[in-house]
Order: C-alpha cells, then sequence, then structure tokens
C-alpha cells in the first residue's frame, strides 16, 4: 500500500507540476505588464508593491516572492519590453535580428538594424524614459541605466564589426567614432520623439534612421531620400 501510494503521488506531481509553472508563469507575466504600465505612467519612485499587486490582481506578497525587489522587477520589465517576451533568448539570437546578421553589404547590416531599432522602439521607449528618471532617484535604477548604455553599445559595436567584416580595409571613420554613430542612432528615445511626439509612421522612422546611419558612417548611395518617398506614397 505504501509503494502504490507514493507511485501515485509521483504520478499527480508529474501531471501538476506543469499546470502550477504555466500559472506560475501567467502571474509573473501580470505582475511585469502591470508594473510596465505604472512605472511609464507614475514613475519608478511613485509606484509600489503594492500598486503594482492591485494593478495585476494579485496579493501584494506574491510580488515579493516572485521578483523580491522593485528593482529586480524594474529590471525584468526592461528585459522583456526589449526582447518582446520572457523567454531566455538573447536579443541578437531573435528571428527579427537575423536579418543584421545575415546582411550581404553594409548598407544591408544598416537598413536591417535600422528595423530592429524599430521594433524595439516601438516595445521599449517608454520604459527607457521611465528607467532614465528613475536613474536620479537611487543607485539601483542608475545602475540599470548604465547597464542599458552598454549593452546599446555593445550592440552598435556588433553592426560596425559585421560591416567591417563585409568590407575590410580603410574606412571615413576609426573605429570607435563609427561605433559613436551607431550608438546614437539606436537610442529609443528618437522612436519617442519622432513617432509617438511628432507622429512620424514607423515606415519613415526606419527610412530615417537607416540613412543617418549611411550619413554618419559614409556609406551614402544613390538611392532617394527615404522619407520624401515614404510621404509621396502616403499622399498618393
Amino acid at each position: 500500500m505504501g509503494v502504490n501510494s507514493s507511485a501515485a503521488g509521483r504520478g499527480r506531481r508529474r501531471y501538476d507540476s506543469p499546470l502550477r509553472d504555466q500559472r506560475a508563469r501567467q502571474t509573473r507575466q501580470a505582475i511585469v505588464a502591470a508594473a510596465n504600465r505604472l512605472f511609464v505612467a507614475r514613475g519608478y519612485a511613485a509606484t509600489s508593491f503594492a500598486d503594482i499587486a492591485a494593478n495585476a490582481a494579485v496579493a501584494r506578497p506574491t510580488v515579493f516572492a516572485a521578483f523580491g525587489s522593485k528593482a529586480a522587477l524594474l529590471r525584468e520589465v526592461v528585459d522583456q519590453a526589449l526582447a518582446g517576451d520572457d523567454e531566455p533568448v538573447p536579443v541578437a539570437e531573435r528571428p527579427w535580428f537575423r536579418p543584421v546578421r545575415e546582411g550581404r553589404t553594409p548598407q544591408a547590416v544598416l537598413d536591417a538594424y535600422a528595423e530592429v531599432c524599430r521594433i524595439i522602439g516601438g516595445r521599449a521607449a517608454e520604459v527607457f524614459e521611465a528607467v532614465r528618471r528613475a536613474a536620479d532617484e537611487g543607485p539601483e535604477p542608475a545602475d540599470l541605466w548604465e547597464t542599458m548604455q552598454r549593452n546599446r553599445r555593445a550592440g552598435a559595436t556588433m553592426v560596425i564589426d559585421l560591416i567591417e567584416a563585409l568590407e575590410p580595409g580603410p574606412r571615413p571613420l576609426d573605429r570607435e567614432r563609427a561605433v559613436d554613430v551607431v550608438w546614437m542612432f539606436n537610442d529609443p528615445s528618437h522612436y519617442q520623439s519622432l513617432v509617438r511626439a511628432c507622429g512620424w509612421s514607423e515606415q519613415e522612422y526606419t527610412a530615417w534612421i537607416a540613412d543617418q546611419m549611411h550619413h554618419g558612417l559614409g556609406l551614402d548611395d544613390p538611392r532617394p531620400a527615404h522619407g520624401s518617398a515614404v510621404r509621396n506614397e502616403d499622399n498618393a
């Protein structure tokens, strides 16, 4: 009887565990989504665990048990805003980043990276601004902000590495200055300003980012200006 009971118990654990895991993941996702909304709307300092719990329709201890601290929750909000989900897959290995690595010319790499900037800007521009503001409110968000800047620069460095591998030899800019240019234009604040505030279309924004990187790196080509072409299409 003891063996049978034990076997039955093991069977129930195997059956219940995936369901428990799914529910726990759904709860975490609800918390992250609520934190994202509140950090953007109210600011990091003005948002409490109790606020997040109420917005996510869970108990406050559940928020604490899931993340341990508000700073850890903010970091998770940033990670998911950048990646688009909670899967443990680096941004550079995502399917929507693949065209950057597969570009056959420097111009193709930059065009693909401009599309990545659009995708990330659309998901993360407001969160980036929330963290930038929170960086003045404590050491943990300040450290996260610095990490985000380093990661942006690492992304820019990877783009320059890809371009240099495609076309070795002397370039218009030295390596660090070239990284500076790409780092300047992969900032989601440009998306916030041009798309959210000024009403640019996402197509106009992507074309502008690509053109600015082409020009800044001395890789201009004879194609027509994207912005005017897009606007003509919009007015057709």
